[in-house]
C-alpha cells in the first residue's frame, strides 16, 4: 500500500507512521487521516526500499514497550534521517531518538501512567495557538535525562523534566506524551501544527474522490472477469460488495456463508439486504455442520480463530469450483486486520490475533486478490458506505468479529451453546434499542462463559449456563470505558433471559475497562 495506489491514482501527500509497538499506533495514522491528510503505518524494520517508495513528506515515530536502555531494541533506521523530512517522536519514538543523538535515557523511579500536567517552556511552532499549560496522558516508565547536542527543552512535567524537544537546525520534534489520544488537550491541534505548518502537506485525502478512485483500479484489475466475494453482512463485506457491485456490476458474484456462528435472524437478514434490496448476485451456503465438525474439541480463541479461517477459504474454494472463469476472490479485509495480523512485512512483527481474512490464499486457490478497503479504518470504510448508499442501520451496527460467536463462546464451540447465545444477545440487543441506548454504547453483546451456576427458577432449582453482558463506550476503540448501564435495564435483561432461555440459571455484567481487559473475551 501507499498514496499512489495504482497507475491511474493521483500521488497524495503521505504522512508515514513507523511503528515500534504501541498499542496507540493505529490512533496516530487515525488522527492524521481525520484531516484529510493520507497516513501509513510500517515496521520500524521494514525494508527502506519500502519506505523510499512511499516518498513521505512527514514521519512520526510511535511509542512501544521496549527501553531503549537495554541492548538490542528497536532504533530508527538510518533511511528515516536520510529522507531530511520532518520527524515528530512520541514517547519510545522521543527516546530512541534522544539516544540516537547522544542524549541519555533513564529508567526513571517515578514512572508515569495517566493524566499529568505539561508546562510549555519555549515557543515551538509545534504548541502555536495553545496555552503554556496542558493535561496530557503519559505512559512510560523510561524518560530522556540529557538533552542530546543541538537540541531545545520545550516543555515539561512533573516526573519528565523533558517532556518535549526540538532540534535546533532540523525540523525535528520528540514529545514524551501521546498527544494522539483524546485524553491530551489539544492532542489533535498539536499533530495538525506538525502535519500542517511543520511538513506542510495537502489535504488531499477525500472519501469522494477515493471511490472513484478504487472503482477504476477495480475495474483496471479484474478487467471482464468474475469476482467472488465471501459476505458475510458486516460492515466491512457489506461496503466492499457495494463498491464492487458499482464498479463491475453482473461479474461480481457474492457467497455468503451462513457458518452457525451469526447472530439470530442475521443469515435472513444478509440475503433481504443484499439479494432482494440490491440486486446482487448472491449465493448461500450451509454450513454450519461444517464449521462445528471442525471445531468439535476446540477450547484455545488463536485455534478456533485459525480453523474458521482456514474454513472460510475451504467454502469458498468449493463454490469457486462449482463457478466457471472465477479469476479473482474479494475479501473486506481493513487496515485495522493487516495491523494485528502483522501482514505489515516485519521481520520481528508481534501478532495480536489472526484475522480469517488476513494472510493471502492457499496454493491450491487459482485466484487473485482483491481488497479495495485493505488501507482504510474502520470509520474510514463507514463513511464510505454512506457514500455508496448502504441503509445507515447496517453502518451503524456495533462491531462483530470476523469468527463470530466462536469467539464468544469461551470454550468448545458447539450446536447447543451457539442457540442459547444467540438468544441471550438477541435479547440484549433487542432492550438497548428499545430503550434508546443501542446508540450511546460502542459495543454490546453477550458472551457464554464455561461454568455452570445453580439458580432457582419457579421454586425449582436449575443448574444451569451462565452469559456475560458486556457494553463499552468508546471513541476509537483503543481504550474503553464499560457502559454505566442503569441497574433497571439490567435487571429487565437478567429476568427476561434468565426466565426465556431455560438452560441458563445467571447472568453478570462485565465491568472491565480496556486496559487491562480487551473489549472481546476472546
Amino acid at each position: 500500500m501507499s498514496a499512489n495506489l495504482s497507475s491511474t491514482s493521483k500521488i497524495i501527500d503521505t504522512i508515514l507512521v513507523l511503528d515500534f509497538g504501541s498499542q496507540y499506533t493505529q490512533l496516530i495514522a487515525r488522527r492524521v487521516r481525520e484531516s484529510s491528510v493520507y497516513s501509513e503505518i510500517l515496521p520500524w524494520d521494514i525494508d527502506e526500499k519500502k519506505i523510499k517508495s512511499i516518498n513521505p513528506k512527514g514521519i512520526i515515530l510511535s511509542g512501544g514497550p521496549d527501553s531503549v536502555t537495554e541492548s538490542y531494541t528497536p532504533r530508527i533506521p538510518q533511511i528515516i534521517f536520510d529522507l531530511n523530512v520532518p520527524i515528530l517522536g512520541i514517547c519510545y519514538g522521543m527516546q530512541t531518538l534522544a539516544e540516537q543523538f547522544g542524549g541519555q535515557v533513564i529508567s526513571s523511579e517515578f514512572k508515569e501512567f495517566g493524566y499529568s500536567e505539561l508546562k510549555v517552556k519555549t515557543d515551538s511552532i509545534l504548541f502555536s495557538n495553545l496555552n503554556k499549560t496542558l493535561n496530557v496522558w503519559m505512559s512510560h516508565g523510561d524518560q530522556v535525562q540529557d538533552l542530546p547536542d543541538n537540541f531545545d527543552l520545550l516543555a515539561s512535567s512533573t516526573s519528565a523534566p523533558i517532556a518535549a524537544m526540538q532540534h535546533l537546525t532540523k525540523p525535528i520534534y520528540a514529545l514524551q506524551f501521546h498527544p494522539e489520544v483524546t485524553h491530551t488537550d489539544d492532542g489533535k491541534t498539536i499533530l495538525d501544527n506538525f502535519i500542517f505548518k511543520i511538513c506542510k502537506v495537502n489535504s488531499d485525502w477525500k472519501m469522494d474522490d477515493l471511490i472513484d478512485q478504487r472503482i477504476q483500479e477495480i475495474k483496471d484489475k479484474v478487467q471482464n472477469s468474475k469476482v467472488l466475494l465471501g459476505l458475510s453482512g458486516g460492515v466491512d463485506s457489506s461496503v466492499t460488495a457495494a463498491l464492487l457491485n458499482k464498479a463491475i456490476g453482473n461479474k461480481l458474484i457474492c457467497v455468503f456463508v451462513d457458518n452457525g456462528l451469526l447472530r439470530k435472524g442475521e443469515p435472513i437478514e444478509v440475503m433481504n439486504t443484499f439479494k432482494e434490496n440490491m440486486n446482487l448476485n448472491v449465493i448461500k451456503s450451509d454450513s454450519e455442520d461444517i464449521f462445528l465438525r471442525h471445531l468439535e474439541g476446540i477450547e484455545n480463541p488463536e485455534q478456533k480463530r485459525k480453523i474458521i479461517g482456514r474454513t472460510f477459504i475451504d467454502v469458498f474454494d468449493a463454490e469457486a469450483n462449482k463457478l466457471k472463469e472465477i479469476n479473482f476472490l474479494a475479501q473486506g479485509t481493513i487496515y485495522p486486520d493487516v495491523i494485528e495480523s502483522s501482514g505489515s512485512e516485519s521481520k520481528e512483527a508481534r501478532v495480536i490475533k489472526s484475522h480469517h481474512n488476513v494472510g493471502g490464499l492457499p496454493d491450491e486457490m487459482n485466484m487473485e486478490l482483491v481488497e479495495p478497503l485493505r488501507d482504510l479504518f474502520k470509520d474510514e470504510v463507514r463513511k464510505l458506505g454512506v457514500e455508496l448508499g448502504l441503509p445507515k442501520e447496517m453502518l451503524n451496527r456495533h462491531p462483530f468479529p470476523g469468527p463470530g460467536l466462536g469467539v464468544r463462546i469461551l470454550g468448545e464451540v458447539t450446536k447447543e451453546k451457539t442457540t442459547i447465545l444467540k438468544e441471550a444477545d438477541y435479547i440484549f440487543i433487542e432492550e438497548l434499542i428499545r430503550a434508546d441506548l443501542y446508540k450511546m454504547v460502542s459495543q454490546a453483546f453477550a458472551v457464554f462463559l464455561p461454568i455452570k451456576s445453580v439458580g432457582v427458577v419457579g421454586d425449582e432449582r436449575r443448574y444451569a449456563e451462565v452469559i456475560g453482558l458486556r457494553a463499552v463506550e468508546t471513541v476509537d476503540f483503543m481504550t474503553a470505558r464499560w457502559a454505566h448501564l442503569p441497574y433497571d435495564f439490567l435487571e429487565h435483561v437478567s429476568n427476561r433471559i434468565v426466565n426465556e432461555i431455560e438452560q441458563v440459571s445467571r447472568v453478570v455484567y462485565d465491568i472491565s475497562s480496556k486496559p487491562p481487559a480487551t473489549i472481546e473475551w476472546e
